[in-house]
């Protein structure tokens, strides 16, 4: 195997790649990037068992064929060679890396023992606007657990619907629903992807109105964006029903100019920095909407102009929770709708209703 190509395009194409290499594996091979070097081009792969990217570029080739190494070390190392063209080539029992002047050397392993992913028979897909999808998975993710109590709320589920593509997470303390008009796609599909992978995804858009075509098969997920192709494991296993979670009416509805409350909880979130449970007390009255908090650093209190309709209350709550879900939605005025101060409450815009967000309230002694 050797290539010739500009230091920048194999360090971009590394930089990409590496996000998939795996941090600690009993497999080291699953820490590399393999190069496949051969016709006109190379492609650099890395693959941590559940995630797979590979991206492709144009190169001077020399000698086919490829090579797997340490993916952080080489990506770090291709990095710090200043914008000039690389040669890099198989020697005994390694790579060989030239520039300007200077060679270094770095050990391989085995390309025969790096995992070839089978991402089985196509069962549906579906394409959207990047720029749409982008929202779509910001306005989302952030409610996927991160621990592996239950591994499947980990992931995000993605239902398709007509010409609507609608995403849910959840952590068990509070959960997101939002939606965006698919271009196309098959109908009542569901698939339930990585947080982690979405994220992914969404790092390698524009977001423009490019579409971006996204196709599974009963365990996997394919997306190519240009040169890049990712390839992600699915969750298998029956996902939270939105409907089970959600109250079917509510008692008190709130509405509320959006950045007015961010800026209050905001506020009353600096005094309560590092208390568990972040907590924060809403007392909603006609009118208004006050806003307190306590902590042994000292106190806020404050009040928000609002329009109640229905019954007065007083809740607890976690303010991270209510920030991200404030600032996930994205008109000047929500509505709150809540129950009992032990009840979920929902927070929406006030008219495009395509996103909501449900969250558990504090329970508290007082």
């Amino acid at each position: 195997m050797k290539f010739v190509c500009d230091s920048v395009d194999l360090s971009e194409a590394a930089v990409t790649v590496v996000k998939a290499c795996a941090v600690r594996t009993l497999t080291p091979v699953l820490e590399c990037i393999r190069m496949q070097v051969k016709n006109d081009g190379v492609t650099l792969s890395a693959y941590d068992g559940e995630l797979s990217i590979e991206k492709s570029f144009k190169a001077d080739v020399l000698e086919e064929g490829e090579a797997c190494v340490n993916g952080r070390l080489f990506t770090d190392f291709i990095g710090k060679i200043s914008h000039t063209q690389i040669t890099v080539g198989t020697v005994e029992q390694g790579v060989e890396i030239r520039y300007d002047d200077s060679r270094s050397f770095m050990q391989v392993l085995p390309a025969d023992e790096f995992p070839r992913l089978d991402c089985g028979e196509s069962v549906g897909e579906f394409e959207v606007e990047e720029g749409k999808f982008k929202n779509l998975v910001a306005r989302s993710i952030f409610c996927c657990a991160s621990d592996d109590s239950r591994p499947i709320l980990k992931g995000c589920l993605l239902e398709t619907e007509g010409n609507i593509l609608r995403a849910s997470a959840l952590d068990g303390y509070r959960m997101a629903t939002t939606e965006c008009e698919l271009k196309s796609g098959d109908d009542g599909k569901k698939i339930v992807c990585p947080a982690r992978t979405l994220g992914e995804i969404s790092r390698m858009l524009a977001g423009a109105d490019k579409l971006l075509k996204v196709e599974f098969s009963a365990n996997h997920l394919r997306v190519v964006v240009d040169e890049t192709t990712l390839i992600s494991r699915l969750y298998t296993g029956e996902f939270v029903k939105r409907e089970n979670i959600f109250p079917p009416s509510f008692t008190t509805e709130v509405t509320l100019r959006r950045a007015e409350l961010i800026e209050s909880v905001e506020r009353a979130s600096v005094l309560i920095r590092g208390e568990k449970n972040n907590l924060i007390i809403m007392e909603v009255k006609s009118g208004a909407v006050f806003v307190t908090a306590n902590s042994e650093i000292g106190n806020v209190a404050e009040k928000v102009n609002a329009e109640l309709e229905g019954k007065e209350i007083r809740i607890a709550m976690n303010g991270k929770y209510v920030l991200d879900a404030l600032k996930a939605l994205d008109e000047d005025e929500i509505v709150m709708y809540m129950n009992t101060p032990i009840a979920p409450f929902v927070l929406k815009n006030k008219e495009n209703k395509y996103g909501a967000y449900l969250i558990l309230p504090v329970r508290t002694t007082a």
